[in-house]
């Protein structure tokens, strides 16, 4: 039977989800906005946000010129490359960037119509935001799965001419492809950055002034910096999400399409099962994310949000793997092979499995350390009963505890998936990971909308449920948010190791070799640069919160009567200073992703990169789950005392010293959770992407073999080489 046609299916899947974001954007744009008042208010927060994206967009257009034009240049320099490179990195670019102003524009309307929903009931306010969620996560993943399906197809009926799936015609087209995730990665990195260092600044300001000093509540219209960090929820929460997830997804279907090039299969898709493979997955995904998003609901104004939640993940992850177990069947061969390792097509279900599993697993473990009521939290509430500086030691210590259970279920993915279908089963294992990311992000993206839903009814004076409800999705939305990072974080890893495979093998490198004193130099550059990277960010964050400080203090001083509620802050000033800092402090972290992996392989070699890689991928992970985990916890640390918490027998609310306490160490976690620690996930990413686009330049003779014969032959053929 051919089953060909399936090669054209995959862009089909990817225009479902699109159809599917439509439909959906098109329901929210219905529900009712409310009253003058908070329409005028989510206006000032939409104008915002599309300010900060024009403005972000008008300077990365530049550098996806400049860009373009180096790939242009190098792709004439060898054979195994093509000028499309650049139409690759264009379209790569051009659909992330449509990827962040998608959420963008969807949360700026869902925010003001939940807040408007929460009038009459919990159960409404639910459905609208997490709807508004479900556009980003759709309008995401079918971008993606559109993008690489109908570009692969281009490039294998431009450059596949002679019929050979596994030679050099193949390797042309895929390393052209890969053109498109440089561009997704590139956007991405920027728009983490950017978005966090915006949200982060304003969030300080409006922390530090509004709530610390002049003792108003975060949201109260009184603060200056008050639509600046609600802009700042969507710029990075939303927006730098969602083009965070954009280059995951795009990246780990790419690593794995390059490592099944090398696998021979006799199958009825032409011998393009392995390379097919992940794109089909994240197709299914793409369809039972959105079975799973219709489990998503409550009936009772008491309705556990957290569960349904939870209900509708675990169906689309559940529904995903038993799909997937009928299309490896449908398309693999029994057995195969991949340098020197024989495997079969049940052990690439497993090897899905597993990737499935280790992306619920991490979720949880990070839902563990930063929801409230858990122990971690509740140890740095104990401490924030005597001070400051002891509140900041339990969120440190929190968040480096977070590290081990996450690691130890990476290595353990990593290995069993390498037990079941080799490299090829780590590539897979990642695009399992990733086949739910519509649902993912449509749970992740719903907390900003609900945060933002929760400002707009403070500022507008709504009813005092309305608020209590808002809370509810806000209190829930901070656990979603946690998540999500935790999910991005363990996507991230196991996409960079697919890609790091996928450049040893497109590099002609067989081993790394860490007693060779370059490479381990190189490892350990390589470690050195998430925390100059982690440095940069913060630090941008800090100049920025300062700017944005005085400028608060300013217009409390001298504006009269906005105390009292007589005069209106000039909040536009708060929102340029965001987005001004943001631009300029973006730059500098993202030229460092992008330039050192290149002159590292162009001057030292393709053995030095692998060391660099290696180093990056450890640190950066690492860092990425300490600061992300530790800040959640922070935050919710902080939030936990508008209920009220108990410290030695005595009961503490807002206000009281403990609880400034841990204003301070939410303002020290804010830039970890949402300015450093995210953009951990895209510089791994796009330093191993980089390393992938130059490696045919730096390229040795290959010399793994790629049968499964003879191994003990092979290795020492391997050797000789080697040594010659």
């Amino acid at each position: 039977m051919n089953l060909s046609f399936l090669l054209y299916v995959v862009p089909i899947l990817g225009v479902v989800g699109l159809l599917f974001t439509y439909l959906k954007s098109a329901w929210v744009s219905k529900q009712d906005a409310g009253e003058e008042k908070m329409q005028e208010i989510a206006g000032n927060i939409a104008r915002g946000a599309m300010a900060f994206l024009k403005a972000e967009y008008k300077v990365l257009a530049y550098f996806v010129v400049i860009t373009g034009l180096l790939l242009f240049f190098l792709s004439q320099t060898n054979e195994k490359s093509h000028p499309l490179i650049v139409f690759a990195f264009v379209v790569g670019a051009v659909f992330s960037a449509i990827a962040g102003f998608i959420g963008m524009r969807i949360a700026t309307k869902a925010n003001v119509r939940t807040a408007q929903a929460a009038r009459s009931s919990l159960a409404q306010a639910l459905k609208v935001s997490f709807t508004g969620g479900s556009v980003m996560g759709t309008g995401v993943a079918g971008l993606a799965v559109l993008g690489l399906g109908s570009l692969f197809i281009l490039f294998m009926a431009l450059f596949v001419k002679d019929g050979n799936v596994n030679g050099e015609s193949m390797e042309i087209a895929l390393e052209v492809l890969t053109g498109f995730s440089l561009g997704a990665e590139s956007i991405a990195l920027f728009a983490r950055v950017g978005g966090g260092i915006y949200t982060k600044a304003a969030d300080v300001g409006a922390d530090l002034v509004g709530k610390v000093e002049a003792g108003i509540p975060e949201d109260d219209p009184r603060n200056p910096a008050t639509i600046a960090d609600n802009v700042g929820d969507n710029v990075g929460d939303v927006a730098g999400m969602g083009a965070d997830l954009f280059g995951s997804y795009v990246a780990t279907i790419l690593a794995t399409m390059v490592l099944g090039r090398e696998i021979k299969s006799a199958d009825a898709v032409g011998g393009i099962a392995p390379i097919l493979l992940p794109m089909l997955i994240a197709g299914i995904g793409i369809i039972f994310s959105i079975v799973g998003m219709l489990f998503v609901r409550i009936s009772k104004e008491d309705g556990n949000v957290q569960g349904a939640l939870n209900i509708g993940n675990w169906a689309s992850i559940v529904l995903t793997a038993i799909a997937s177990f009928f299309v490896i069947q449908l398309v693999m061969p029994a057995q195969m092979s991949i340098r020197g390792e024989v495997f079969t097509s049940m052990g690439v279900f497993w090897s899905v499995a597993i990737g499935l599993l280790v992306g619920a697993l991490m979720s949880w473990i990070t839902e563990y350390y930063t929801s409230m009521g858990r122990r971690p939290v509740l140890s740095i509430i104990k401490k924030s009963g005597t001070g400051h500086a002891t509140n900041v030691i339990g969120g440190l210590a929190v968040g480096m505890e977070s590290t081990a259970l996450p690691i130890i279920i990476l290595a353990a993915g990593i290995v069993s998936s390498y037990y079941f279908a080799g490299l090829y089963g780590v590539a897979i294992a990642a695009a399992g990971m990733m086949a739910t990311t519509a649902m993912q992000l449509a749970i992740d993206a719903f907390g900003p909308i609900a945060d933002n839903a929760g400002g707009i009814a403070e500022m507008a004076g709504l009813e005092e449920n309305v608020r209590k409800k808002t809370d509810v999705l806000d209190a829930v939305g901070n656990t979603t948010a946690a998540v999500g990072k935790g999910f991005a974080i363990a996507s991230a890893a196991l996409t960079s190791l697919a890609l790091f495979a996928a450049f040893m093998g497109t590099a002609g490198i067989e081993v790394i070799d860490i007693s060779n004193a370059k490479v381990l130099a190189g490892l350990f550059v390589g470690g050195m640069i998430p925390f100059i990277f982690s440095s940069l960010a913060i630090n941008a964050v800090g100049k920025a919160a300062m700017d944005m400080v005085n400028e608060v203090r300013r217009q409390f001083r001298e504006i009269k009567g906005i105390m009292e509620g007589k005069a209106r802050p000039e909040y536009e000033k708060c929102v340029a200073i965001s987005t001004r800092a943001a631009i300029r402090e973006m730059l500098l972290p993202g030229a460092i992703a992008l330039i050192v992996p290149a002159v590292t392989g162009f001057v030292f070699g393709a053995e030095v990169l692998g060391g660099l890689l290696a180093g990056i991928t450890v640190s950066g992970v690492l860092m990425a789950m300490f600061q992300s985990n530790a800040g959640g916890a922070w935050d919710n640390a902080k939030k936990s005392f508008e209920k009220g918490v108990v410290i030695d027998g005595q009961t503490y609310y807002k206000k009281s010293e403990p609880h400034k306490a841990s204003v301070t160490g939410d303002t020290v976690g804010d830039p970890f959770k949402d300015t450093s620690g995210p953009s951990m996930n895209i510089l791994i990413k796009l330093t191993s992407i980089v390393a992938l686009v130059i490696a045919p330049y730096i390229a040795k003779p290959k010399t793994f073999i790629k049968t499964s014969q003879n191994t003990e032959t092979s290795k020492m053929i391997v050797q000789k080489q080697n040594k010659s």
